[in-house]
């Protein structure tokens, strides 16, 4: 390949447009206010929010799930308004300014604000991250040898974020109060805003991230035009979405069809419907080598699915598992949220190489075998903790080191998936679909916290004591883990069974 010819005006910085370094503290700052509030959210939820439920954790439980699902789902919604209508910069900023608003609203002390804080933060993320992660991309020309490193140095600052938010966050949140926590994450937020302005009015983005048509951008809707309307549309969007959130009772009686439904859950799996139609019309279109490789797509997407489901558990059950059944030191229950994020930003140099050495040795797993490696991994990092009750000490609580191997082994499987399947997608659906395909994989994340609210409930503790915990509850929650262990196994084992069949259906591609 010849070398890329860059353009005069090009600033760089360590051999990479200037720009990049601007979106990477922006997006580490995003990152650090998302994964902050995260850490703390199921024990707000359960301490705070639904104190005096006895179901309480069956309540935090049903609107974590929500909130998840709703705030992925988001982001198939933020990106196409960004590429119709706002472009990259304006959607950036709005979304960075929803989401700082629902931080700073958190810190509020009402659960009437707590729920329409949930929601700035659902809408800004859909206008703030789909965006932020194109607009890296376009900072290199087609065919550019460095844009997958100017990628790699971008996703290290999401992890980068995402352990140093739960440490602070947590520590500030336990030391002096769950809203200093909160408002930490939205000072973060502001400082990714920052970070981004500063990088606008030095103009080393040059001409990209802006509307894909003034004349759009300006156009007139019911007397206003749409870079005001749309803003607009998205705030009073908020108590609708907070609505969502605080319907988050079952519609049905016990043992009715509607039994541990609520709006949310039906209207995902009215989702998934939808998306099911719609691709078998798509399918009866396709030749038969494209219906075998989108077939393969939406296995890959199911895949993951179910990956992130019991992955995004550490969010809530195994935050409280922490809190209540494990002997932490040095760190409390909302900071082992770091944990995850530690192991990735250390693993995933090293396997990434192996997988180069093996490339060069013609030895590197085809991606079914990686899906059910990974799958498998999964499996085995909840089997080793779910073996920890033999390690209980009188109180019910098991050795810090568990929950470490857990999340050890759950971030290998992790780099065995998700850096694998984004590029597959691309790769293996025909090109006058590959947007919406890549809009169904990214709601993949959204249907997994629909499964990580199945099994959170599953695992609920019922108990108005706000101090329940050692060995009232570590049988559910190893109980929980096996089966958990038992399901994961299994499906990774099927995808490995079936990995010649899907090699085949994958054609030519790796």
């Amino acid at each position: 390949m010849s070398d890329i010819v860059k353009p005069a005006s090009e600033k760089e910085l360590f051999g990479h447009p200037q720009g990049l370094f601007y979106l990477f503290f922006a997006e580490l700052w995003e990152r650090f206010s998302f994964y902050g509030m995260r850490a703390l959210l199921t024990l707000y939820m359960v301490n705070v929010i639904f104190e005096a439920l006895s179901n309480r954790d069956y309540a935090a439980a049903a609107v974590y799930a929500s909130y998840g699902s709703l705030v992925y789902a988001s982001t198939v919604i933020g990106g196409k308004i960004s590429d119709s209508i706002l472009g990259m910069r304006t959607s950036i900023f709005l979304g960075g300014i929803l989401m700082a608003l629902g931080h700073f609203v958190l810190a509020i002390e009402n659960n009437t604000a707590f729920f329409l804080a949930l929601a700035f933060i659902i809408v800004g993320n859909g206008f703030f991250k789909p965006n932020i992660s194109t607009f890296v991309g376009t900072l290199y020309k087609d065919g550019d040898p460095r844009k997958d490193s100017g990628f790699t140095i971008f996703y290290m600052g999401i992890n980068i974020g995402g352990f140093i938010s739960p440490l602070l966050c947590g520590w500030l949140g336990q030391a002096y109060g769950w809203h200093y926590g909160f408002g930490l994450a939205g000072i973060g937020m502001l400082t990714g805003l920052l970070f981004f302005w500063s990088g606008i009015k030095k103009n080393v983005f040059g001409d990209g991230g802006k509307p894909p048509s003034m004349e759009v951008y300006e156009k007139k809707v019911m007397g206003v035009p749409q870079k005001h309307l749309i803003p607009i549309i998205a705030f009073l969007s908020a108590p609708l979405i907070a609505f969502l959130l605080y319907s988050y009772k079952s519609l049905g009686a016990e043992g009715s069809f509607l039994e541990d439904q609520n709006i949310v859950n039906i209207l995902f799996k009215l989702i998934a419907v939808a998306i099911l139609i719609y691709m078998g019309m798509v399918m009866i279109k396709c030749t038969v080598d494209e219906r075998k490789k989108l077939f393969m797509a939406l296995l890959i997407t199911f895949f993951m699915t179910i990956f992130w489901g019991f992955h995004e558990l550490h969010g809530s059950v195994i935050t409280l598992f922490a809190a209540r059944n494990v002997n932490l030191s040095l760190i409390n229950a909302s900071q082992t949220n770091a944990l995850n994020s530690m192991f990735i930003f250390i693993l995933a140099i090293p396997i990434s190489l192996v997988w180069t050495y093996l490339a060069k040795k013609k030895l590197n797993p085809r991606t079914p075998y990686k899906f059910g490696l990974g799958l498998v991994l999964a499996g085995l990092s909840f089997y080793v903790v779910s073996l920890s009750g033999g390690a209980a000490d009188e109180n019910g609580m098991v050795p810090f080191s568990y929950l470490l191997w857990l999340y050890f082994i759950l971030s290998v499987g992790e780099l065995f998936m998700s850096p694998v399947g984004l590029s597959k997608i691309t790769d293996l659906s025909p090109k006058r679909i590959v947007a919406f395909m890549m809009g169904v994989w990214f709601l993949s994340s959204a249907f997994a916290f629909q499964v990580v609210g199945f099994i959170s409930k599953q695992l609920a503790i019922e108990s108005t004591d706000s101090n329940v915990g050692g060995l009232d509850t570590l049988n559910v929650y190893l109980d929980g883990f096996r089966l958990i262990a038992i399901y994961a196994l299994v499906a990774g084992v099927v995808v490995l069974i079936f990995g010649p069949l899907m090699k085949r259906l994958m054609g030519n591609i790796h």
